[in-house]
């Protein structure tokens, strides 16, 4: 059997559509295309990217999404880049855990600015109305 990678440049090359243009209507880098086509997958985004980049190169080509799809995971687990994905995951969620208790604190200070503003424009509206709709200036 060959490698994925080999058999998604074939399938490209078969169509004889370039991966400029490739580029071109994904939008995705032509160095994460060469990537993926080398089969250095370690080169490419992690997570929802990497499968990302892979769709659009399979729509780009008119190719059954499913299946290559799962040869795509399957030549991942061969090639050891998907040990990596569940660390990253892991790092990204302490990251925002600890992202959200530090702005808790930042989000009490916040109500108090928007009460202490509430209760300047309160103060300043009961002046309006008392000195100058009421006439009492002098």
């Amino acid at each position: 059997m060959e490698r994925f990678c080999d058999e998604l440049r074939w399938a490209r090359e078969q169509r004889k559509i370039s991966i400029e243009a490739i580029c071109e209507e994904t939008k995705v880098s032509p160095r994460h295309l060469r990537a993926l086509e080398a089969g250095e997958y370690s080169e490419l985004p992690g997570g929802v990217f990497r499968k990302g980049i892979v769709r659009s190169y399979l729509a780009a080509l008119g190719l059954e999404e499913s299946s290559w799809l799962d040869r795509f995971e399957a030549s991942l687990r061969e090639s050891g880049a998907q040990d990596t994905e569940v660390e990253d995951w892991s790092e990204f969620a302490e990251n925002v855990r600890r992202n959200r208790g530090a702005s808790e604190s930042g989000t009490k200070l916040q109500w108090m600015g928007v009460a202490m503003m509430m209760a300047a424009l309160l103060a300043v509206a009961w002046c309006v109305w008392k000195f100058v709709l009421h006439g009492r200036l002098p």
